[in-house]
């Protein structure tokens, strides 16, 4: 039995200094990816409390079909990006708000927005514009757009003020404040 004893203990002691040899260092592992710089992808082409802003890209083998694909993508991102807004700040102002029928005036409110999105979108300034022949021919187009929080605001407020209804629980001042709010929470994303 002290054998045993010896031996599991013996045994125990050169496991012990064996691996309390410390930590090794593992071979960095290479993946042989290489950083791509994106046109029109820095911190002035993101959207922030003044503007919003996207930036996409197409690709084809005639330019002005790439054109077309890049001005409709950032188009897109434009227009979803200011609905994610302008649906926070209906939330949020409806709930400031007393409205006598609150889901009524959510819904009409969303509507109206939502067609000013979709009327003013066209109305948007061009940034930045690239253009590359890539390796197989195609034309690569990219393209930076923006458009003014305020155009947007004062379209939404043009637009209910149309809406006798709606119009009577509107503050434009509150809508303003709320709006600004909700920028700079999507600045900082």
């Amino acid at each position: 039995m002290k054998k045993i004893v010896m031996i599991i203990g013996v045994t125990t002691a050169l496991l012990v200094m064996f691996s309390c040899g410390g930590s090794k260092k593992l071979p960095s592992v290479q993946t042989g990816a290489i950083e791509v710089a994106v046109p029109l992808s820095g911190k002035e082409y993101n959207s922030d409390k003044d503007y919003f802003r996207a930036s996409q890209n197409g690709k084809s083998p005639d330019l002005a079909t790439a054109k077309k694909i890049a001005l409709q993508n950032a188009k897109t991102e434009l227009a979803g990006n200011i609905q994610t807004i302008v649906k926070a700040v209906t939330e949020n102002y409806t709930n400031q708000r007393t409205v006598s029928d609150k889901q009524e005036f959510e819904n009409k409110f969303e509507e109206n927005a939502r067609a000013v999105v979709n009327q003013t979108i066209n109305d948007v300034k061009v940034i930045g514009e690239k253009t590359f022949k890539e390796a197989d021919g195609k034309i690569t187009y990219y393209i930076a757009i923006e458009m003014s929080k305020s155009a947007v605001v004062n379209d939404v407020a043009d637009r209910i003020s149309k809406d006798a209804k709606l119009q009577l629980d509107f503050d434009k001042h509150q809508f303003m404040k709320i709006f600004d709010e909700e920028m700079q929470k999507f600045e900082n994303q």
